[in-house]
């Protein structure tokens, strides 16, 4: 079972204990960042392992491999020395590992080490992207047999953590620790286990003078009780949800929190991906179960499909995957969420002769035109780019505009209910307003498929001008039941709804 090891970057040895107290029941190993150190405390590290009281790590990180010791090697090395260097009979008393870069070569460090009962982790960084042949790089690292090697790259693209997927299979046998540091790897640090790592490293949270250490390293609390790092196994399902940039997203609450409640081995992950080519490649390798597929990926995904249901072969738009024996199978359970959460928020059964505005025409619009049209609304479908909004609405025998000032004309024929489905305004993105030129009257219905952050400034104005409004929030709940029927292939269990902490983290 992987290992949780956390980073101490704390300027004082103290304060470094204090964060490992706070978290010692929460993770199995520390590492002992010396090179954050005050230049005093340095000299000080050799006692540190027997305060600790756990295995700790000692690493003195040079600036160039992203570190913060810009001292000469002479120093550095000494400075490894002098923390071995404490009590040669009662070993647990030393550090149990120490960090030694792959073009370090001090036989003498290592000799004393091996002495002092403290194993070598042989270490590789990349802190500008991913080597282009790992697996070689990877085989050159280790100097001896009774090394852990470690090769930490940046994952600049999906394809970067494909790159290391796939070089971990030609060091199967070897003990290792792998890394995807940055966005686009934040899942290897989650499926260490996947990954064939031996730990993961993780910060503390809530702690303004204990930094990351690395790009995309998660906090303890989120590993251990979000994503529940402990029961992850060669045996756990793997879920999750693909996107990008996939900043914002309930998901994960959500469906291992119901994982949890229903005593599930499975865990549910975020799934950031630059490319949907190489990210399937990535949900081969790491044999996951079931997708949520959100931004920009709802239409792209469907080359991927081996099966789709009626409703992604009707509108175009997937954004739930499960696997089955001939592969992979396509839903789209925004139809249904949109519709129960739009009608449910009205209290009617249907929407004839409602007039409503849909604005943009991606995958989301596409799956809310649909729903639209099979509960008898007329529509008007508004986007930035004309002819997608034509296309949208033709096969409906629909009205169609952009987002200018004619657009803006015939949203008043058609302002009953107004739908916002583009990604404006979500946390992290464009923070602005898809149609700044429209003035609400005051009685349309508004409803923004975006939910985080809760209010945008396009549902602001709306709330400002005293309409009745929804975000996406209900409709994500929906779906996500939907979702779990899709992925477990059974009905949602419904008395797990309240019990779900979205605020948990």
């Amino acid at each position: 079972m992987a290992k949780i090891c956390l980073c101490l970057t704390a300027k004082t040895l103290k304060r470094n204990l204090d964060v490992l107290d706070k978290y010692r029941n929460d993770v199995d190993i520390a590492e002992l960042r010396a090179d954050y150190l005050d230049p005093d405390e340095r000299f000080l590290i050799r006692r540190f392992p027997e305060q600790a009281g756990i295995p700790v790590i000692l690493t003195i990180r040079r600036d160039i491999d992203g570190g913060q010791f810009a001292g000469g090697e002479g120093a550095r090395v000494s400075l490894m020395a002098r923390g071995l260097a404490y009590a040669e009979t009662d070993r647990r008393r030393n550090f149990a590992y120490i960090d030694i870069e792959e073009d370090l070569n001090v036989p003498s460090l290592e000799e004393a080490a091996r002495t002092f009962g403290t194993r070598i982790i042989r270490s590789y960084h990349n802190m500008n992207g991913t080597d282009a042949n790992l697996s070689a790089k990877i085989r050159s690292v280790r100097h001896s047999a009774d090394e852990i090697v470690k090769i930490a790259v940046t994952a600049n693209s999906t394809e970067d953590v494909l790159t290391l997927l796939r070089a971990k299979k030609d060091y199967e046998e070897h003990e290792k620790i792998l890394i995807a540091m940055g966005h686009y790897g934040v899942y290897s640090r989650i499926l260490a286990e996947q990954f064939g790592s031996l730990l993961t490293y993780v910060y503390a949270p809530s702690e303004p003078d204990i930094p990351p250490a690395a790009p995309g390293q998660i906090n303890v609390t989120e590993l251990t009780q979000l994503y529940r790092f402990r029961n992850i196994n060669k045996s756990t399902g793997v879920y999750g949800v693909t996107g990008f940039p996939l900043k914002a997203s309930d998901s994960p609450v959500f469906f291992n929190s119901v994982f949890e409640m229903e005593g599930n081995n499975a865990v549910y992950v975020p799934f950031p991906a630059d490319s949907i080519t190489s990210f399937m490649k990535v949900a081969e390798e790491l044999n996951v179960a079931g997708l949520s597929v959100t931004v920009p990926y709802k239409e792209s995904v469907i080359p991927f499909l081996n099966i789709q249901a009626p409703e992604v072969q009707r509108i175009g738009a997937c954004n739930t995957l499960s696997r089955c024996p001939q592969g992979w199978v396509g839903a789209n359970t925004d139809t249904w969420g949109f519709s129960d959460s739009l009608l449910t928020f009205l209290g009617r059964p249907h929407l004839k002769r409602q007039r409503v505005t849909v604005i943009g025409a991606g995958g989301a619009a596409r799956a809310v035109v649909s729903e639209l049209h099979r509960l008898g609304a007329k529509v008007l479908i508004l986007n930035r780019t004309i002819t997608k909004a034509r296309q949208l609405a033709v096969p409906y025998r629909y009205a169609w505009g952009g987002l200018d000032d004619h657009g803006m004309v015939a949203m008043e024929k058609y302002r009953d209910i107004i739908i916002q489905t583009t990604s404006a305004g979500m946390e992290g993105l464009n923070s602005g307003d898809p149609v700044p030129l429209y003035n609400f009257c005051g009685r349309e219905v508004v409803m923004d498929l975006v939910y985080k952050p809760e209010i945008t400034p396009f549902l602001q104005r709306a709330m400002d001008a005293g309409c009745q409004f929804q975000n996406g929030y209900d409709m994500l709940i929906r779906q996500a039941r939907h979702q779990y029927t899709q992925f477990m292939e059974k009905e949602f269990p419904e008395h797990f709804l309240t019990r779900v902490h979205f605020n948990r983290i």
